[in-house]
């Protein structure tokens, strides 16, 4: 068995092949058989459909056998799941179908009729045709996952590894910075909190009055994403909104409008407009808090004091983190630290990082914090942080001194990857495997037959 198809194994996607096949209108065939696990002909069409369509290629006979390897190495996974008795709740694949088929809708602004009319078919019916493979799915990455669990890498190995990598193979790395953040939200004062709930009863009288609400919404709401469409969020499913914003809408009838509903955005007035089992469609207008002057000094002044309590040393800044920081940060819960997004590690290179906090630590020395920085979150709410440097390297060729931790988990990587070529070739010798005659011009395929 070769490494290529392994691979292949395991950058496997099942929901990517599901979605894109649903078009395809083939007299099914069983073409191979794994164990207890069957392929049908028209799962390799369409994956080597896809293939051809995305990459740009001409299809041939050796794309379609390494989609085979490829689906076969899949269900090899699975049929071993099932003999050492793995299993998925139903909860959990409910769960996997809500947020991939949700995602999607939310796409085309949860518009079913339009998912109907893109796939041909109806939210449920899509549901009903992936949930068996997305079983299969499940079960192959928590086979893979309960493997992996078991591999360990020592500092030897690490050693050996980076040893065995040539001079002029070493890559040269660009500087790289870890820093971690302390964030406050300001605090709106009770005057601007009056004001706005003041604001959303005017509103709520005069839609009782008789006003349109999506009028108001236009002229009023503080949600850009929904004010200028009338207030309009569309279907969403249980669970999209915040806890109080939510129960206020459950308790809605169709038509009915609430009165102001307090969240941490501001003051809303909702109104039902549909409901479709769990899912409703709704309109609601946001009246939000001014945050003054003030407030925002006040923030920055709590900032300055508890930079200076850490600059003090009467606090540690992870400690300072978890008193003091808002807790909805995904910081928070990494002792403040920082994950590159595009990476999901802790490092930065400085190319990666955000315009105000490059500029900010370019002249600071490891664990120096910084000025007070103004800061955007992706929810368009400006809160304010201080940040830590954490570690920085200069560019440089890859040493173990500097990187080790970025080799080992290369070195651990490829135990892994090791370690699961030798379980599936062990795996291979012990399975049944039957493969069409059609298929059987793979030369992978035609050696796992003999």
């Amino acid at each position: 068995m070769q490494s290529k198809y392994i691979l292949q194994i395991l950058l496997f996607s099942l929901f990517t092949q599901i979605l894109i096949g649903q078009d395809q209108l083939l007299i099914d065939k069983v073409v191979a058989k794994v164990g207890s696990e069957m392929i049908l002909l028209s799962d390799v069409e369409a994956q080597y459909s896809y293939a051809i369509e995305q990459q740009g290629i001409e299809g041939n006979d050796e794309i379609k056998c390494q989609i085979l390897e490829a689906i076969m190495g899949q269900k090899l996974i699975v049929h071993q799941a099932r003999l050492d008795s793995i299993e998925v709740s139903d909860d959990e694949i409910n769960a996997q179908l809500d947020y991939r088929i949700n995602g999607v809708l939310r796409q085309m602004n949860n518009d079913e009729e339009f998912f109907e009319e893109y796939y041909g078919m109806t939210v449920d019916k899509m549901r009903g045709n992936l949930r068996e493979d997305l079983e299969q799915q499940l079960l192959a990455e928590r086979m893979q996952a309960q493997l992996m669990q078991t591999v360990n890498i020592t500092p030897n190995e690490v050693q050996q590894f980076f040893d065995q990598i040539p001079t002029d193979s070493l890559p040269y790395l660009s500087s790289e910075v870890e820093f971690a953040e302390i964030v406050i939200e300001p605090k709106v004062n009770d005057v601007e909190q009056s004001k706005a709930l003041a604001t959303c009863e005017d509103l709520y009288e005069k839609i009782q009055n008789g006003e349109s609400f999506e009028e108001l919404a236009k002229k009023y709401s503080d949600d850009p994403g929904s004010g200028a469409n009338g207030g309009n969020l569309g279907f969403a499913p249980r669970g999209t909104f915040v806890q109080a914003f939510e129960e206020a809408a459950y308790n809605l009838d169709v038509n009915e409008v609430s009165e102001p509903v307090e969240t941490e955005f501001g003051y809303h007035l909702i109104k039902m407009l549909e409901k479709k089992g769990t899912k409703i469609n709704l309109q609601h207008i946001l009246i939000a808090p001014e945050v003054t002057d003030n407030d925002i000094a006040l923030a920055k002044n709590k900032l300055d004091s508890i930079k200076t309590l850490i600059t003090d040393e009467k606090i540690s800044f992870g400690d300072a983190v978890k008193k003091f920081s808002k807790e909805e940060v995904p910081s928070y819960h990494n002792n403040g630290r920082v994950q590159n997004p595009s990476t999901g590690k802790t490092f930065f290179k400085t190319a990666e990082l955000p315009t105000e906090v490059y500029f900010a630590i370019e002249e600071m020395d490891i664990n120096d914090v910084s000025a007070v920085l103004e800061y955007p979150l992706p929810n368009g709410e400006v809160v304010y942080r201080i940040i830590q440097l954490q570690s920085k390297t200069k560019p440089h060729k890859a040493n173990l001194r500097e990187d080790y931790s970025k080799i080992q988990d290369l070195a651990k990587q490829s135990k892994k990857n090791e370690y699961f070529l030798n379980w599936v070739d062990a795996k291979l010798r012990e399975t049944y495997i039957e493969v069409d005659e059609r298929m059987q011009g793979c030369p992978n395929i035609a050696e796992l037959t003999k």
